[in-house]
């Protein structure tokens, strides 16, 4: 019931953004004139639309995502992004997070992070100005975009480390077990090792990242099986996406 709902919402919002005059199924058509879609619902998030320029315009910034190969971008890993985007910033609105909102600084200095470290930038010279100014353009960006894109990440970096490391501890022996077990045996025989003291921060550090991106996974599947997350294309579903149940029910 909730999905033919959901359908239903889903087609009513294409004929709202289709613009009138050129809608087939509402007006007739001339021989010599044809349909033009000005956008189209590919996805509902809680009854949040996700539109087709929606999608093509994450096509075009997943170039600036820290995993990017050089290869074509996939639109299901597109969608699949949005999706949890979506439901994330829904719950940071709900719970009207306040420490999430990044400042410019911040926005500016992960910018310039991002053009000397992203392998797509190296490649393009990002450093330089010209050479980002040629990447931008190269794939159809604005540095308002960027910015943007930036910053919606900055808050939502801010978010989850609010609400996961607080109350995280993590044990000196497990420092140690890493140590031993992880770091040391990554050094070629005769290479001087670092000692367990000067590595011991990095270590927790990393320690703490593994263990906010377990409950970030399992709270973020809780939030798509709770939610109600319709894909309208069916050429953009996913095996590995995970389906809502309809408002959290069994």
């Amino acid at each position: 019931m909730r999905r033919a709902l959901s359908i239903r919402l889903a087609t009513a919002l294409s004929a709202f953004l289709c613009a009138a005059p050129l809608c087939p199924a509402m007006y007739p058509q001339s021989a010599a004139s044809a349909p033009v879609v000005i956008d189209r619902v590919v996805a509902v998030v809680n009854f949040r639309p996700i539109l087709s320029s929606d999608l093509d315009n994450e096509m075009r910034l997943s170039v600036l995502e820290p995993a990017t190969t050089g290869d074509k971008p996939d639109r299901r890993d597109a969608l699949d992004r949005l999706v949890s985007r979506t439901l994330i910033q829904q719950q940071i609105r709900r719970e009207e997070e306040q420490a999430a909102e990044p400042s410019a600084q911040q926005v500016k200095d992960r910018i310039q992070e991002l053009r000397r470290q992203l392998p797509a930038c190296i490649r393009a010279d990002c450093p330089s100005n010209a050479g980002w100014n040629r990447f931008l353009a190269e794939n159809g960006l604005t540095e308002n975009e960027v910015n943007a894109y930036m910053r919606l990440r900055l808050e939502i970096l801010n978010f989850i480390e609010d609400r996961f490391q607080q109350g995280i501890r993590i044990p000196q022996e497990e420092i140690e077990d890493y140590y031993n077990k992880t770091l040391l045996p990554q050094y070629p025989a005769g290479q001087p090792k670092p000692t367990l003291e000067s590595v011991s921060h990095r270590i927790e550090e990393i320690l703490l990242q593994e263990k906010v991106n377990t409950l970030f996974g399992a709270w973020l599947d809780n939030l798509r099986r709770q939610g109600d997350v319709e894909i309208v294309d069916p050429t953009l579903e996913s095996p590995d996406m995970p389906s809502s149940n309809g408002g959290g029910e069994a």
